[in-house]
């Protein structure tokens, strides 16, 4: 199923920017990360202008239209909201 979903994420994700949005990150957790429950298989990162934006994009019609795809492919979706910390002031210069 990696491939199915990697393939429904690849066209779905393209929707983010016609919504305003980016996606930062786009990964795999790898073996052995600690978890509760089955890891999840990708995980994104995504920046969106607004909530607004947000609920605009999970209600495309385009997104919405490829629901059959995603529930084959996919058995959960968990959505966090989360606010950016500032990065301490060594992460954003070089050394001296």
């Amino acid at each position: 199923m990696a491939a199915a979903l990697s393939a429904y994420e690849d066209k779905v994700l393209r929707l983010i920017a016609v919504h305003g949005g980016r996606v930062l990150h786009r990964g795999t957790v790898l073996p052995g990360a600690q978890h509760d429950d089955e890891p999840p298989t990708e995980v994104q990162l995504l920046e969106m202008p607004s909530e607004a934006s947000l609920d605009a994009y999970i209600n495309d019609p385009r997104r919405l239209a490829m629901t059959a795809e995603r529930d084959a492919a996919i058995a959960r979706t968990d959505l966090f909201r989360i606010q950016p910390l500032p990065q301490p002031a060594s992460a954003n210069t070089e050394p001296a």
